[in-house]
């Protein structure tokens, strides 16, 4: 998979899409990224980001009329890499769904540790649960892309206690590598583990159900 791909994020000004500079966008994307991770969330200036990307002041607001819509931005294109990587590796052959949910912890790991700025903005959650869309939290989001993923590539039997369950067991990640990741870059390794087991422990219920 290319992370590299340009991405146009949907909180971009409005103007026709062939005006648009996509490489433009993620050289803004990506110096913003860079200068979380050297500055924190807070230390971000839009002409930091002007700087640091080789373009003016005027160039960022043209794209992102405040720090806030291009944080927004980048925390959507973090999902977007995410779940990018969810399907690539769901191409793959896994024993079942369990080995593919282990697949997508290492996912998120990976992005923990390589990904510029993830680390602090993930996506979005720190300034904001619904950061990605509006009426859903960033959970929500997730769980609702892993349970199509699942009932339709696993033949998971589609149900209400499904949905909510890797809802919870979302949050319990996000809680756990949050954790991991607070005191130590490459992460704790003692929490990914437990992580691991609780996944297995609590959504293994849900193999009896396979059609």
């Amino acid at each position: 998979m290319n992370d590299k791909t340009d991405f146009v994020p949907a909180t971009v000004r409005t103007e026709p899409v062939q005006q648009r500079s996509a490489e433009r966008i993620t050289s803004l994307l990506d110096a913003a990224a860079d200068l979380i991770d050297a500055n924190g969330i807070d230390g971000l200036t839009t002409s930091d980001v002007a700087t640091r990307s080789g373009s003016s002041v005027g160039v960022v607001y043209r794209y992102f009329p405040n720090i806030q819509s291009l944080l927004r931005a980048l925390a959507s294109r973090n999902m977007e890499k995410f779940t990018a990587r969810i399907f690539g590796t769901m191409s793959e052959q896994h024993d079942g769904w369990m080995a593919s949910m282990n697949a997508a912890i290492d996912g998120y790991v990976d992005m923990l540790r390589t990904e510029p700025g993830f680390r602090a903005l993930g996506f979005g959650d720190v300034i904001d649960k619904r950061f990605v869309q509006p009426d859903q939290s960033n959970n929500s989001v997730l769980a609702r892309e892993f349970n199509a993923l699942f009932t339709r590539k696993y033949n998971l039997v589609p149900s209400d206690d499904l949905s909510l369950d890797l809802e919870i067991i979302i949050e319990i990640a996000d809680a756990l590598l949050h954790r991991a990741f607070l005191y130590e870059r490459q992460g704790d390794e003692r929490f990914i583990v437990k992580l691991r087991g609780i996944v297995q422990d609590y959504m293994g219920k849900h193999e009896v159900t396979v059609s």
